[in-house]
Formats: C-alpha cells, structure tokens, sequence
C-alpha cells in the first residue's frame, strides 16, 4: 500500500504526460502532490519545499531532466535531503540509461508503459526515499552529537592530552593545593616560536604527525605525576605542584627544553626541529593565590622575552598587577 503522505512533485510541459501521470497518482491516493509546467519552476518549489519523489519528463524545452536532476542534487547536498528522481522518456538502450544514471537519475519509465510501471515504480521509491532521508537524518545526529562531545571531552582530539579547560581545572586544584598545603605551584607554558613557518612549508598531515611526536617526548621528559596539556595549536601546558618556589626556576626545566630543541624529530617528510619558548609562572604559599588564568596570562606575557633571549623566562606571581 502507498504512503499517502509521500510528498511528490511531478514536471511536466506536456499535457499529455502529465494527465496519465496525474491519473496514476490519483488513483494511488498520493495526496502531497505537486505541480511544476517547467524545471525552473520545479527547483523553485523545491527550494521552498523539498519532495521525496520527483517526477519529470527527460526533455523539456530550456533545461532537459539530466540537467535538472544535477540542480536538485546540488539543493540535497545544501539541505541534507535526498530526493528520488524518476525521468519518463521515450528513449531506449543501454547507452541512454547509462548516461541517466550517471547524471543520478535513480530510476525512469518508459511512456509507452507508463500505465503499467509507474505506480510500481513509486511504491520502490517510497521504501528507498524513506530509508536513505532516515539513514541522513541519523548520520546528522551522530555528527551533531559528536561535536557536543567534543566539545564537551577535556582531551585535545589529536594528541589525547589535556585541552584547555583541562589544564584550568587543575591548574586551580594546584593552587588550592598549595594555598592549603604550602609548596608551590608551577605553570610551564611551551610555545613552539616556529610553528607558522612550518605550517606554511608543510601540510597539515606532516604537522600532525610532528605536533604527536612532541607530544610523547613531553611525557618522557616530565614526571609520572605532572599534567601535561596541549592548550592550543602551538601551545602545550604542564601543571605541577612542587615542595618550593626554589623547584620552579628555569635552572630545573633545562633538560626539558634542551630536549625538545635539541633533538629533531622524526616525521614522513623527513625530520625537523622545532623551536620551543619554555616560559614559567608560578605561586607559592607566601603570596594570596591568583586564579589559573591569571597565572596563565603571565606565562604567556613573558613569550616575546623567551623569543628575544632564547632562553627560559620565570617569574614569579606576587600579586602585583602584570604588565599586559
């Protein structure tokens, strides 16, 4: 039994196609049922109103059904639709059809067996139209509920570590840790200085494959316990809290940044070396602790010194207003 709610838009400039189209249909019960007399008018009413069956005449003066069948998939793609195009001719041969369903035409009827395949015809493409809108209408769930996790994770998608939000929840637990506790707390910030100039010399692949590879080295460089994050494209954070203000200095975290600068790394396109500012803020006990981005903002204020100098920059939070 036919879906009388199935929506159908039929084109035709043709009186005579048109009546037995319009005859089967009727005698079906289609009540959704839509008239065009051309193919312009035809994306016209599709555009206000999409249609899971389309029924038009191959030739047609000013723009034939191939043609209008590639306009329709263009609307699909733009709204996320498919639609079920179904041509009447007169043409016959392999070599007709093949260029029919190579335009993605999905189905035609012969006139001359109009009366006999048509309703036939419209009962498959009902079961096809209704699977195919549902399995698009389920992937764009899936991808909408993808972005939300995303959105949500407090995990960087490429490398697994720690996000941005990630590194402010513990960074605010490392400074509630020492504010309780005593000891220091401890914000490394590393920027790789290079990054726009190998972003322009290769593509994103490679870039991947070379922001993973530092990455791991970071989490063989830094103790089991240290949160490690990547808080932007060229930008990875760790977290520590250490017994005093003394373990933060940059004489402590020489050997993380001689170990990321001094030693290439390995990618497809061969190995590079990137050039990593390593800048240092941290609070102890002695000073009212800053919330973590405060902290944050002056590792990052003390970017442009690292760059000048080459060499590791700390300071220390006391408090006082930071220079922007």
């Amino acid at each position: 039994m036919p879906n009388i709610d199935t929506s159908i838009l039929v084109v035709d400039d043709t009186k005579f196609s048109s009546a037995m189209v319009n005859r089967v249909i009727a005698r079906a019960g289609y009540q959704d049922v839509r008239h065009a007399h051309s193919a312009a008018t035809a994306l016209q009413m599709l555009e206000e109103r999409s249609a899971r069956i389309l029924i038009a005449d191959w030739l047609m003066p000013e723009m034939d059904g191939l043609e209008l069948t590639n306009r329709v998939r263009q609307l699909d793609e733009a709204n996320n639709h498919f639609t079920y195009v179904m041509l009447l001719t007169a043409k016959e041969g392999v070599e007709a059809l093949g260029e029919a369903f190579e335009q993605g035409v999905d189905d035609f009827v012969n006139k001359s067996h109009m009366q006999d395949q048509l309703l036939p015809r419209l009962l498959s493409a009902e079961r096809i139209t209704s699977l195919q809108n549902r399995l698009l209408g389920e992937n764009q769930n899936l991808i909408e509920a993808n972005a939300k996790l995303k959105k949500l994770s407090p995990f960087d998608g490429l490398t697994g570590l720690g996000n941005r939000e990630y590194a402010i929840r513990r960074l605010d637990e490392a400074l509630k840790h020492v504010g309780s506790r005593g000891g220091a707390a401890c914000y490394k910030l590393l920027t790789i200085g290079n990054f726009d100039a190998l972003r322009k010399q290769y593509p994103p692949a490679i870039l991947s494959q070379l922001l993973l590879a530092v990455a791991r080295r970071l989490r063989q460089l830094v103790r089991p316990l240290d949160v490690v994050t990547r808080i932007s494209p060229n930008q990875f954070a760790i977290i520590t809290t250490q017994p005093s203000l003394e373990h933060c200095t940059a004489n402590n975290y020489r050997r993380l940044h001689d170990g990321i600068n001094l030693k290439a790394f390995k990618t497809s396109a061969g190995f590079l070396s990137v050039k990593l500012l390593l800048t240092i803020a941290a609070s102890d006990n002695d000073a009212l602790a800053p919330n973590p981005d405060v902290l944050m903002t002056l590792a990052q204020s003390l970017i442009p010194q690292a760059a000048e100098s080459s060499s590791i920059v700390f300071a220390r939070w006391t408090g006082a207003p930071q220079p922007a």
